[in-house]
């Protein structure tokens, strides 16, 4: 596809070409475009709304301004409540800051392992 196609598409999928697409060379402009339809729009075993609160956690953790403000507007979009936005960075924020804690004190691997493999089996067997 031309350049000029790519944009079509892109427009006629979003309602304009977003400058971020404009800025990418014409050697990767369509693998861009055909990856982020893939990951970002299409769906998936993921439920798009889920995709976007997922994606909205992972740019928290990360500090994407952008990526932040792209995943909560289509998390919305996808019909995410505020309650679900908050919960889905609160849940980044505690995994970001368990796994610094316990990467930082360099807690043995296979006892953790161990230890999260007992739990799983005792929650099962109190689910019946």
């Amino acid at each position: 596809m031309t350049r000029e196609q790519i944009y079509q598409e892109i427009e006629q999928t979003m309602g304009l070409v977003p400058s971020m697409f404009k800025s990418v060379p014409n050697a990767t402009l369509e693998l861009e475009w055909q990856l982020f339809k893939a990951t970002q729009l299409n769906e998936s075993a993921i439920p798009n709304k889920y995709r976007e609160l997922i994606g909205l956690a992972i740019a928290s953790v990360t500090k994407c301004r952008y990526c932040a403000y792209f995943h909560t507007q289509i998390a919305k979009l996808a019909g995410a409540t505020d309650a679900e936005i908050e919960d889905a960075i609160h849940f980044a924020k505690a995994t970001a800051g368990w796994s610094a804690y316990i990467n930082g004190l360099q807690i043995d691997f296979d006892q953790f392992k161990s230890e999260i493999d007992q739990s799983v089996a005792y929650v099962k067997k109190q689910m019946g």
